[in-house]
């Protein structure tokens, strides 16, 4: 039996879910519910198996359930929300849009009925308008709903920059705020390498590479795979947003979360930098945005009320 007393709950047990279940495993962290269709069960079961067979190894007693029975999920401090098709090749993440909006819907219901009190983090795309729909079907309160955005997105920037620049990522630090897509704001004043600014050790044109580099990673992917979209880079940013929710490390990192009257955007999900701590989405930081910047941003939420529309 395991010797956990917290339960993290993935609905949704493809490969998201799959290497999520296997991070919480390796750190230890709760015991994992993974709900899924009726026939996906015996799979993911598998995967389970699979998975907790490092347990000797990697000294962990976490155990790993798979079920279609969402009543399992009961106690959850955390639920993350990876259901949904995936982007295919030639596919947009709008281009998910209406397939993904039922599953959405009826997830949330679930998960309000079953774990009332859970932080929730959304993967399924298009993610800043799943969040809107997730919070309208749960009536859950703001400050529990997150999406996967920026997160990742600025992950994949730190990431680029490195690579060109030939420094470890762990040096350098950067943002992207909007929504999660191809318009995208990769904030390139902020970025910098140990403190210091890409602009010193990049050329502008080089800068504008990574940029677009940034924007465009997850088609990149997409058509780098065939078959299948991002999954490890996306587990690892989420793992991120639900530490620093479970052990109150007051992170601050850019995610798609309800913005109110911030950033002159009201009742929409949006990628903006925000702290996350034992209260969930605890904050949303203001800065000041350049004219770009703001135009940029305007535009980025002008699309997503076209979005919120259709919800």
């Amino acid at each position: 039996m395991s010797l956990q007393t917290r339960k993290i709950a993935l609905v949704g047990g493809g490969q998201i879910g799959t290497a999520l279940a296997l991070m919480i495993t390796q750190k230890d962290h709760a015991e994992v519910v993974i709900v899924d269709l009726p026939e996906a069960v015996d799979p993911i079961k598998g995967k389970a198996l699979d998975i907790m067979a490092l347990r000797p190894h990697a000294g962990v007693d976490v155990e790993i359930t798979a079920t279609s029975d969402y009543s399992k999920i009961a106690d959850a401090e955390v639920v993350i929300v990876t259901a949904g098709i995936p982007r295919k090749a030639g596919m947009s993440r709008n281009d998910l849009l209406e397939i993904n909006l039922g599953v959405i819907e009826s997830v949330a219901k679930e998960v309000a009925t079953h774990a009332p009190n859970a932080f929730v983090v959304l993967s399924t795309n298009p993610v800043d308008t799943m969040c809107q729909a997730f919070q309208r079907h749960s009536g859950f309160p703001k400050n529990r709903v997150i999406g996967l955005s920026g997160a990742l997105d600025s992950g994949r920037f730190r990431l680029f920059i490195a690579m060109e620049t030939g420094f470890s990522a762990k040096d350098v630090s950067c943002m992207v705020m909007g929504g999660h897509g191809p318009s995208m704001i990769p904030l390139t004043r902020t970025a910098t390498v140990g403190g210091i600014p890409i602009q010193t050790l990049l050329s502008d044109e080089k800068i504008e590479e990574i940029v677009e580099r940034t924007r465009h990673a997850g088609t990149e992917i997409v058509q780098l795979m065939g078959q299948g979209s991002a999954y490890i880079s996306p587990a690892s940013a989420i793992m991120e947003m639900v530490e620093a929710y479970l052990y109150n490390k007051k992170r601050l990192i850019a995610s798609s979360v309800r913005c109110d009257g911030e950033y002159g955007i009201n009742d929409c999900f949006i990628g903006v930098p925000c702290v996350i701590g034992a209260g969930g989405v605890e904050k949303i930081v203001e800065m000041e945005l350049t004219a770009s910047e703001q135009s940029q941003l305007k535009t980025n939420y002008q699309s997503l009320l076209e979005n919120i529309k259709q919800i």
